[in-house]
């Protein structure tokens, strides 16, 4: 990225700090393409995993020519960031033939695919589904390349949101055969503000920002070096260390939870009966509240994230957790750790710690 910050060129321009961005940028594409398994010119970069989102869903309703090839429904679950059911829920406004649902998941937080299946055979016209590889708030692994199977043996074209899986579990674009899956470079140690969406060959897409011909003409704007530079790099480190870490951080979430029930045995650790990713631990603890305890381990500089989303100042039960069968009351106390390539043992004590001491002063409150 500090290479890329000292050439001040812009990658469409044709002199020489022109043609050397240029060459930053497509050594990044190469890089984040072998990372995912697809050809670099599958990679479009945008400005992160929600504008990746936006220009799939709209890209490949609006990108179909071909009237009897139209996307006339559009599926998803509740698991769905909010990146892709809020541009889902802005295009049917502005579509009002299109039609809209969504399929189930179970209580372990896993979609439903026979749900889905029977969308499918239900709903008339070629359906755009969207499926996580990887739940955001659970880490719960989502059976996605089965998905993709049933979606295409329907003859519709299937959005792979692997934002939380990629750099956690193996990821073949090839292989999974999906139309677009988008990724996002902060989720791998990389830069906040990159991400890419990666596109089937002849797979439909119409710009969602249009004017240069940057992208190969599938998303203007100038890119941005710097960050895409951060991008490739992440990616190749990622690629290069991901077994490793992922044993590496399996044990130290295990060890994290195993003691996290010793300290508070009334806490639920929600999606441990299924596969999950190896950095994301999600649980409930009863009777304190998400916002509690983020002011109070805030306090003692551990920081952990919410189950539930913010939206103008409110907070809302989780979508995820309620299509698990979680009650409102209970989603209002989930907390949602991270671990990452800097996450060392000392640090899940120190956590562990926090909330042990958290605990006690709520039981002690409740007792007066």
């Amino acid at each position: 990225m500090l290479r890329a910050l000292e050439c001040a060129g812009n990658p469409s321009s044709v002199h020489r700090a022109g043609r050397t961005a240029r060459a930053i940028v497509e050594e990044a594409r190469e890089q984040v393409a072998k990372f995912a398994g697809a050809r670099p010119e599958d990679v479009i970069f945008t400005s992160g995993g929600s504008e990746a989102n936006a220009l799939a869903v709209y890209g490949a309703v609006q990108g179909t020519a071909d009237t009897d090839r139209r996307i006339s429904a559009i599926f998803s679950s509740p698991l769905e960031h909010d990146s892709v059911g809020a541009n889902i829920a802005s295009l049917s406004e502005r579509m009002p033939g299109m039609r809209r649902a969504e399929f189930t998941a179970n209580a372990d937080g896993v979609l439903d695919l026979d749900a889905l299946r029977l969308l499918l055979r239900k709903e008339p016209g070629r359906a755009l589904v969207a499926v996580m590889a990887a739940n955001n708030e659970t880490g719960v692994i989502q059976p996605y390349c089965e998905a993709v199977t049933l979606v295409h043996e329907a003859g519709g074209l299937c959005l792979i949101d692997a934002v939380q899986a990629v750099g956690r579990i193996a990821f073949d674009f090839a292989a999974i055969g999906a139309d677009y899956v988008s990724i996002s470079a902060h989720k791998l140690g990389g830069p906040q503000g990159a991400g890419a969406l990666i596109v089937r060959k002849n797979a439909p897409l119409l710009p969602l920002i249009c004017g240069g011909g940057q992208e190969m003409g599938r998303r203007a704007g100038t890119e941005n070096v710097a960050g895409i530079a951060g991008f490739g790099a992440a990616a190749a480190e990622s690629l290069r260390l991901r077994s490793e870490e992922t044993r590496r951080l399996t044990l130290l979430r295990d060890a994290f939870e195993e003691n996290l029930q010793r300290i508070i045995p009334e806490a639920v650790i929600l999606g441990r009966k299924v596969a999950r990713l190896s950095n994301t631990s999600n649980f409930i603890l009863p009777g304190i509240t998400a916002e509690t305890a983020l002011m109070a381990l805030d306090l003692d500089d551990i920081m952990v994230s919410s189950g539930s989303a913010c939206s103008s100042g409110k907070v809302r039960p989780s979508r995820s957790l309620g299509a698990m069968g979680v009650s409102d009351e209970l989603a209002r106390c989930a907390l949602r750790v991270s671990f990452g390539w800097s996450s060392v043992q000392a640090d899940a004590d120190a956590a562990l710690a926090a909330l042990g001491k958290l605990a006690v002063r709520m039981r002690a409150r409740r007792a007066a």
